[in-house]
């Protein structure tokens, strides 16, 4: 590895190519990170939007402390009743199973990007917001060719796409979804994310981006009014740290349920190893099913044992918050001084509509099946939803430093659970640790594992029946780890998931 200005791993080639060429022009990783996210809202308009929320994780140079930002979505302060908000199913076709999503403008909640990314311009960027927009708005106006992943994607919520003739316009405009190698342009987002780098956030609170989202709400049937997109306020949280392998891993905290969920996996191997046993894959499912009894029995039983009973503090507070779990991308940079950003969004799948003419989708978060213990129309107002996204930093004592984060709905946890032990248990190169095969235990026992596990190991799991499910090939059912790394001489690789196109750029 030779020294560079830095790497980026993001899902899609012009994600990383946005990133990559702030960092050419003298930006650091945060700038690079932020530019990276515009270009998703416009080459991953499946997974990200304006209309969403997320997180970034950030270390600055040198330093051993690591700051979230916490823009992730909310629910409203007022909730109507079901009988009177626009609100219904439909289903995503991921070929051998189908998954039931609420769309409808009375399934969006109060929206964090817009914030989050003002807030984060101002504490951690150097280049102007104007120029950070300006890959994306190239690549909205003049159009870029659909890759198959993203024409696959358009097919799974083809429901979602094709719901009102505002959102058709721009996924299916001659009446049928866009298909690999086509052209796709947004020139409605495109003027936009122009006019979001002049106005400022407030474009989209007491702005006229802003106006088109109550008015929406108002006009058909949503939650949504200015008091929400007024009183919504981005949370600067210190991370959840904990120590593996004599690292420091930096964890997205409560509300959020990732972080406490990959400790707590974390904790069970470290207490395997102690007692003589191996980390392998059958180590990985023991540590995966013990993280599943503890999360059903709301942080007590084993985790009230296990680390001094500290991750079930915080099980039970992220329980305490309804979950929204979907439709995740992610991007990690880190730069020649050594900043890191590690950066979650999601948009969930979309409503349904587009606000106004400005070319994007508002969340569905409200119509997450898990949205609380009350069902979908139980959820407590004006409360943070609790997210699965785990962007996370690793601090290594020799200096090296790893950026990471990953889709992959409910599977988010145990695959960052499984690229950092094989980055710290077992030494792997961060490609390797990517690539390598994974598994995933459901809450019900189910164990899907991917080929390339030693024989021994898969003929254990297909043991277990009806119980196993064995995958023909790496899927993205297993997530999408985007990494990038700085080595303490400074040299740095990235990783981009081939699970989901992902895609490293070092410059």
């Amino acid at each position: 590895m030779s020294k560079t200005k830095g790497v980026v791993a993001a899902g899609h080639e012009l994600t990383a190519r946005a990133a990559s060429e702030i960092l050419e022009d003298g930006g650091n990783a945060f700038d690079a990170a932020l530019a990276a996210i515009f270009m998703t809202f416009v080459a991953e308009a499946v997974f990200s939007s304006p209309g969403g929320g997320g997180f970034l994780m950030g270390r600055r140079e040198n330093s051993d402390s690591v700051r979230l930002f916490d823009f992730f979505t909310e629910t409203p302060l007022k909730r109507r009743p079901m009988n009177e908000i626009e609100f219904f199913p439909v289903y995503a076709d991921f070929g051998p199973a189908k998954q039931e999503f609420h769309i409808g403008v009375g399934s969006s909640a109060t929206p964090g990007a817009v914030p989050g990314i003002f807030l984060w311009h101002e504490a951690l960027c150097t280049l102007p917001m104007r120029r950070l927009v300006e890959p994306a708005v190239r690549a909205a106006r003049t159009g870029f060719a659909l890759t198959e992943f993203q024409a696959y994607l358009f097919t799974v919520i083809a429901p979602i796409l094709t719901a009102s003739s505002d959102v058709a316009k721009i996924f299916a405009p001659r009446g049928k979804l866009m298909k690999a190698g086509e052209t796709f342009r947004n020139e409605g987002l495109a003027e936009t994310l122009e006019w979001l780098a002049e106005d400022g956030a407030r474009l989209f609170v007491a702005g006229d981006v802003g106006e088109a989202i109550v008015e929406q709400s108002l006009s058909l049937d949503g939650h949504l009014t200015y008091d929400d997109l007024k009183q919504y306020h981005v949370e600067l949280r210190e991370p959840l740290y904990w120590r593996h392998r004599g690292a420091t891993v930096a964890l997205n905290p409560p509300p959020a349920a990732s972080g406490p969920l990959i400790a707590f996996g974390l904790a069970y191997i470290e207490a395997l190893q102690e007692a003589g046993g191996k980390v392998d894959a059958l180590a990985l499912k023991r540590a995966m099913e013990a993280t599943n009894e503890a999360r059903m029995m709301h942080g007590e039983s084993l985790a009230s044992r296990l680390a001094g009973g500290v991750l079930a503090r915080e099980l039970r507070e992220a329980q305490r918050h309804p979950q929204a779990y979907r439709g995740t991308t992610h991007v990690s940079v880190i730069d020649e001084e050594g900043n890191a950003a590690a950066v979650s969004l999601s948009n969930g799948e979309g409503n349904g509509y587009i606000v106004g003419n400005f070319g994007f989708m508002l969340n569905n978060m409200l119509g997450e099946e898990d949205l609380s213990a009350g069902g979908l129309d139980g959820w407590r107002e004006g409360t943070r939803l609790s997210s699965m996204m785990a962007p996370t930093v690793i601090l290594e004592p020799d200096g090296a430093v790893t950026a990471l984060g990953t889709g992959g709905s409910n599977r988010i946890r145990t695959a960052i659970l499984q690229v950092a032990v094989n980055l710290l248990d077992h030494r792997m190169s961060l490609e390797d640790a990517v690539e390598a095969p994974r598994l995933h235990v459901e809450r019900d026992g189910k164990t899907s594992f991917e080929p390339g596990l030693p024989e021994t190991m898969q003929a254990d799991l297909l043991a277990l029946g009806e119980k196993a499910h064995a995958w023909p090939a790496r899927n993205l059912f297993f997530g999408g780890v985007h990494a990038a790394r700085r080595d303490p001489k400074g040299g740095m690789d990235g990783a981009g998931d081939p699970r989901r196109q992902g895609v490293a750029i070092a410059v």
